[in-house]
């Protein structure tokens, strides 16, 4: 159907289609270096090509690994050297040893009997110690469940860990937790939970609110596994840290593996680290075997996010123990990969083989600490496994300020179920009230 001017209905639209498009011209051109035009787009500012280009993850070259340690200790690079008080060298090293000791230990409690379950760190000692050493106290962790280093590191004792662990009445959670769910308010521990990457998002809201706070000198980081970027809740924390600006470090734990899965059945292109140009992240990807190097990371990473200029870290590594102690990892991988780890890419040895070219550590020194971290786990241990339950009731209590009807009543009905058949029951191992 025409119009009375004789112009179509349809050549109108382009017409208004065209001067919409006149509109956008008018703005000032932005001329890239090569010469050609780049578009202004509010969703996208990029040059103009007249030859499409399908990109996918060989189009560009992979993210370098950081490291400053070689396989024998050895500074690659003196200018890279990071300038490490003595004492706190040592103290990243004796953590990691009286790491090692707990999981040996906790590792046979478990296989024994004795605790319900417990997941070993062996491999990722030097993400544990070089992230702890180069953040504040006051700056808040939220881990996953294998950054037992680092709550070390951070002050936590073995008492304190084996109680949890033992679930008995000194636990901070009262025996309501699975083991290894440690959290410690007054070292700025958030609870670990077993859902993977919740605390990714809650991590980063914590930044925003530490940024809405007057003169700030508080961060975040959030530890997290690769398995654990495939979430969901992950890519939301990406986008929510960048867009918000928050003071948050997202610390990826790159161990080869999510529990049975390895990475190149978890997701295509250059691992984690490349989703963070992309989401507008700082990202840094660090040998997560080389605590210098991690060190290192974490403290330029730090020193960003305190600009409000949130960071992604990938840190390489490799999971030498099982996934945890419901895991046999020698049903999806060959032993001699994971005896190829601990010998070549041991965070532990690199560590020891520094200290010992710097004159601040011997065989000697290794061999009585060892012995002395060992010794206290096992007294600790035993300590705790004569301690007692927590009182039935926790089961119950300490969750609302006015208990509602139906746990009370539920709480009644248990009272009277144990003193008619007290005798069926192992009372005597749990506190009186």
């Amino acid at each position: 159907m025409a119009l009375k001017s004789g112009v179509s209905f349809i050549r109108l639209k382009r017409l208004s289609h065209g001067i919409r498009l006149l509109s956008t011209h008018t703005r000032p051109e932005n001329i890239s270096q090569n010469g050609s035009k780049n578009a202004n787009f509010p969703g996208a500012r990029a040059p103009y090509v007249t030859e499409m280009k399908v990109l996918n993850e060989h189009s560009y070259d992979p993210i370098p690994i950081y490291h400053v340690l070689d396989n024998n200790g050895e500074v690659i690079d003196r200018r890279e050297e990071p300038n490490i008080e003595t004492e706190t060298l040592l103290n990243m090293y004796k953590t990691m040893v009286q790491l090692n000791q707990m999981d040996k230990i906790l590792y046979e409690s478990q296989r024994q009997g004795r605790i319900s379950f417990y997941m070993t760190n062996y491999g990722e000692e030097g993400i544990h110690v070089g992230s702890a050493a180069a953040l504040s106290p006051r700056d808040m962790v939220f881990a996953q469940y294998r950054e037992l280093g680092v709550l070390l590191y951070r002050g936590m004792t073995v008492t304190e860990i084996i109680n949890q662990c033992y679930g008995n009445h000194e636990d901070p959670g009262k025996g309501r937790q699975m083991p290894v769910h440690y959290g410690s308010k007054q070292r700025n521990i958030v609870t670990l939970s077993s859902p993977l990457a919740t605390q990714m998002p809650q991590a980063v809201g914590a930044a925003y609110a530490f940024k809405r706070v007057p003169n700030n000198d508080r961060c975040v980081v959030c530890y997290f596994g690769d398995g654990a970027a495939s979430e969901g809740d992950a890519h939301a924390a990406f986008n929510f840290a960048s867009t918000l600006e928050c003071p948050v470090i997202m610390f990826c734990r790159n161990n080869g593996y999510a529990i049975s899965t390895p990475t190149s059945e978890q997701y295509r292109g250059d691992g984690i680290a490349a989703r963070g140009p992309a989401l507008g992240l700082n990202t840094i990807r660090v040998d997560g075997t080389d605590a210098l190097a991690v060190y290192k990371a974490v403290e330029k990473a730090r020193e960003l996010a305190m600009a409000n200029k949130p960071v992604l870290i990938e840190a390489m590594s490799y999971r030498v123990g099982h996934h945890s102690t419901s895991d046999d990892s020698s049903a999806y991988r060959p032993v001699e990969e994971i005896h190829e780890w601990m010998q070549d890419e041991n965070p532990v040895q690199k560590l020891r083989l520094y200290l010992e070219g710097k004159g601040l550590w011997n065989l000697e020194s290794d061999k009585q600490f060892a012995k002395e971290a060992r010794d206290l786990v096992l007294r600790t241990m035993q300590e705790a496994e004569k301690k007692k339950k927590p009182h039935w009731k926790e089961m119950l209590e300490d969750v609302y300020y006015d208990m509602p009807p139906n746990l009370q009543k539920q709480m009644n009905q248990m009272e009277k179920h144990l003193k008619k058949y007290k005798d069926h029951y192992p009372i005597d191992q749990f506190q009186s009230e």
